[in-house]
């Protein structure tokens, strides 16, 4: 938006022609109206195209449209409105192929040199300030517009990303429920057949089947229970990673560790370490109205014994009530359950810091 909107600078120039006495009544009018119409439709067409492209018909349309308003209003009141050209040589340079753009830009600065003499007495002291803004400017937006077309297509791909993540986790997870309940499942199935067939003639038998379907069925439970708890337990790695796209994604200026590599930590301790990672990460993002987060992972000694701390610091508003909320309730809770502590400090932004001591031989 400002680097678009800082080429309206140069209207500088025709604006004070229409607040002077140069021009009649009548001109005036048609003079703001022209001005008006021209920064709306140029301003429509970029933040349009920028945001969502156009069709080529319409892009087209419309910078003949400018270009046309710009003629006009040039041979009609004077060299002051060149300016409109420099414009047309923007907006052709956010909105066109860069290819086409190239050709644009330097058929406008012609053009804008060539009505210079039919309108001014002086036309080389009109045009020459022009000439630098129409083509900088021109192949600048060039410039600015691939850089946006490529933020758009990166976060496109990100999120292309994340959806193939996604699915190779369900297709994951399919495979080992498979895995892990198909042969437990079929096995139950055989011996429940077979122990109907029994239990009229041999019910002794068919009990003995009745008691390996319950071992089986007993087995299968506590396996699924195992798979959906390792699902479940977050890894310190895992929300490092999710925390950096999280933030990256709600626009906040992350500064992040690499993973961390193999911890000398119980797989609960760091599940605590992970969860509060994660809250914090998730305070960030929807209430805290940052600009820049921090977060830090470091080995501290304490009177206790060795401690791995994490801390999530932002530079948002802080806490928005004193006292606090289910999820930092629960965390303290859960770290607490693992010898661990969990501190906030409010007096610049909000830090959260999350305390777990470190795996010992007792």
């Amino acid at each position: 938006m400002l680097w678009i909107g800082v080429w309206l600078i140069f209207m500088g120039n025709p604006v004070s022609k229409l607040l002077g006495d140069d021009y009649t009544g009548v001109e005036e009018f048609l003079g703001w109206t022209g001005i008006v119409v021209f920064v709306a439709a140029y301003l429509v067409l970029v933040f349009r195209q920028t945001a969502r492209a156009l069709s080529a018909r319409r892009v087209y349309g419309a910078l003949v449209f400018l270009g046309a308003l710009a003629l006009t209003m040039s041979l009609t009141l004077g060299p002051a409105w060149l300016v409109l050209f420099v414009y047309v040589a923007v907006g052709a340079g956010a909105v066109l192929p860069i290819r086409t753009a190239r050709w644009a830009i330097l058929g406008t600065t012609a053009l804008m040199a060539l009505i210079a003499l039919l309108v001014d007495d002086h036309p080389a002291e009109a045009v020459t300030p022009l000439l630098v803004p129409a083509l900088l400017g021109g192949f600048a937006m060039t410039g600015v517009r691939q850089l946006v077309r490529t933020t758009v297509e990166l976060k496109e791909a990100r999120a292309t990303v994340a959806q193939l993540a996604a699915n190779e986790e369900r297709l994951r997870l399919a495979r080992d429920l498979h895995d892990l309940l198909g042969h437990s499942l079929s096995l139950i199935t055989l011996k429940s057949e077979l122990a109907g067939r029994m239990l009229p003639d041999s019910p002794d038998r068919a009990a003995q089947q009745v008691a390996d379907i319950e071992r089986v069925s007993r087995q299968a439970l506590a396996d699924v229970r195992s798979a959906v708890t390792g699902y479940r337990r977050p890894t310190l790695s895992g929300e490092l990673a999710g925390a950096r796209t999280a933030l990256a994604a709600a626009g906040i200026i992350a500064t992040v560790p690499d993973d961390p590599g193999p911890l000398d930590l119980t797989e609960d301790r760091e599940a605590a370490l992970a969860w509060a990672l994660r809250e914090g990460i998730t305070n960030v993002v929807r209430h805290s109205g940052a600009r820049t987060c921090t977060v830090t992972l470091a080995v501290r000694q304490t009177l206790d014994g060795r401690h791995l701390a994490l801390s999530v610091h932002d530079d948002g508003r802080g806490a928005a009530q004193t006292t606090p909320g289910n999820g930092l309730t629960g965390l303290t809770e859960r770290l607490v359950g693992v010898g661990g502590t969990l501190d906030t400090d409010v007096s610049r932004g909000f830090t959260l810091t999350a305390r777990v001591p470190i795996k010992s031989a007792a």
